[in-house]
């Protein structure tokens, strides 16, 4: 396969589009057809990382001192600036990232509502006045920005993620250090250049590539750094929250093993829906992706019977080609691993459908794998216990309510969770009962709304702050309390 010129892609520092100082790229490329690359990126070192952490320090002073309302133009011309190239940039997502075009369009869409939403919210979150007896004195708070803070974002959402993230820091008056997944920087580089063209300062936005284990000790110890906004995996989540200072926030949104509940008296046409929908679009790479369904026994015959049916009509391709269900895997190592956690589902449960990488025709080149659906699962089984992060969904029966919000919560995550089922009895208590940060009724465990707090339990975040809506602006924020004298 031929292509025009690679082009090469640098970091953002200080104001100015600059290379590493290295000199090393690595290449970004198509997991639809990896003969494809769709530029280099800056391969960058603790230097790198270490220039654009002075950027932004140096850059505060300002930042903190520009009024809210010229913080809030960034954010709105940034936006528009996403949506006059959302058709560009989508098909740039899509090629890199494998994701439907049309996902990826929303995503960028999404990702410009996000800064809307900070842009407008930023201006009226303040502090509060307490009363109190004397009448020579007035009590408040005032609520001052923190200073640099790093952002590092995943490959699977690398728009609205980051997007959910800076926003509310800019917004407050921080000064940020992006990473993007080296898996997919190109998105990440665009949701900047937005940013930039928006008319962001010098160092009040940096961008940085390259591998977690030569920048990441930086940005994640450096003395000036605040605050740390990391989604990934809960592994690296864990490393981070133990590097980080004493004095440095951290927020972490991490792994899921998100159950979905499919009650006796449930649609299940909608159950079928609910799964398919939450466990494998995004070819179930989605940290609130379905992959437990547990299932009461008088309705897991047929539902199991729908389920695989559906899953079998499902088309598997690029997500530029239209009609498509299911894209392929972000990466070689991902494909490695989904196929590895097959196999040991082979041998633990009965595979009912799929689990194949598929290599003939247009899958050749790709990191393509048939979606799978296990049947006979148990909790103790690995498929049920670990997050695959891929096209994988494990069928659980249970006895009853009792039983499936039991083994629901038999998990060291706390995402995501969901059931379905038309008794309000049911819906009421699993609101309560389950050990999820987010919970959907009737919905798929998978999408959040930009304006509603979002984050997990237990294993699945820091539970300390949330990301999204009012929430988001509080993990940048720090309170002074104010006694003055009149």
């Amino acid at each position: 396969m031929s292509q025009a010129a690679i082009p090469t892609f640098d970091n953002y520092i200080a104001g100015a589009w600059k290379p590493c100082r290295n000199g090393a790229t690595f290449a970004n490329t198509n997991p639809a057809d990896s003969r494809e690359t769709l530029g280099l990126f800056q391969a960058s070192g603790a230097e790198d990382a270490q220039e654009a952490v002075d950027a932004a320090q140096a850059a505060f002073a300002a930042w903190k001192k520009t009024p809210v309302t010229q913080r809030a133009k960034v954010l709105v011309a940034a936006a528009s600036y996403l949506e006059a190239h959302a058709d560009r940039f989508a098909d740039e997502l899509t090629r890199e990232e494998g994701k439907a075009l049309g996902m990826a369009r929303d995503e960028f869409l999404r990702s410009a509502q996000t800064l809307r939403f900070y842009a407008v919210e930023g201006q009226s979150y303040s502090g509060e006045t307490f009363p109190q007896d004397d009448p020579d004195m007035v009590v408040y708070t005032q609520r001052e920005p923190l200073g640099v803070v790093t952002v590092i974002a995943p490959w699977n959402f690398p728009v609205s993620i980051p997007a959910r993230k800076i926003a509310p820091a800019l917004i407050m008056g921080n000064t940020v250090v992006f990473k993007p997944s080296s898996e997919a920087p190109l998105s990440g580089l665009r949701l900047a250049e937005a940013l930039v063209q928006g008319g962001a300062p010098a160092g009040v936005i940096n961008f940085i590539t390259g591998r977690a284990s030569e920048v990441g000790p930086v940005l994640t110890t450096a003395p000036a750094v605040r605050a740390i906004s990391f989604t990934g995996s809960t592994a690296a989540g864990e490393q981070i929250h133990r590097s980080a200072s004493l004095t440095t926030r951290t927020q972490m949104e991490l792994g899921g093993k998100n159950p979905l509940i499919v009650m006796e008296d449930a649609d299940l046409d909608l159950a079928v829906d609910l799964a398919i929908k939450g466990g494998l679009s995004l070819s179930g790479q989605a940290c609130t992706g379905t992959s437990r369904i547990l299932v009461v026994k008088p309705v897991l015959q047929a539902f199991t019977d729908k389920l695989v049916a559906k899953v079998k009509s499902l088309k598997v391709g690029s997500g530029l080609v239209k009609g498509m269900d299911v894209g392929p895997l972000a990466t070689a190592n991902q494909l490695k691993s989904v196929l590895n956690y097959i196999a040991i589902g082979k041998g633990e449960a009965t595979l009912l459908c799929g689990g194949e990488q598929l290599t003939d025709g247009d899958y050749a080149h790709g990191y393509y794998v048939s979606p799978a659906v296990f049947g006979g699962v148990t909790q103790q089984m690995r498929i049920a216990r670990e997050e695959i992060f891929g096209p994988v969904l494990a069928i659980i029966e249970v006895a009853d309510y009792a039983d499936a919000l039991a083994q629901a919560n038999d998990t060291e995550y706390g995402l995501s969770a969901a059931i379905c089922t038309r008794n309000a009895r049911y819906a009421h208590a699993f609101a309560h009962d389950i050990e999820s940060g987010t919970v959907k009724i009737n919905r798929t465990t998978t999408g959040n709304l930009i304006n509603a707090p979002f984050g997990g339990l237990k294993r699945s975040s820091t539970s300390t702050f949330r990301e999204s809506g009012r929430g988001g602006l509080e993990f940048y924020t720090q309170i002074k309390t104010v006694y003055r004298g009149c």
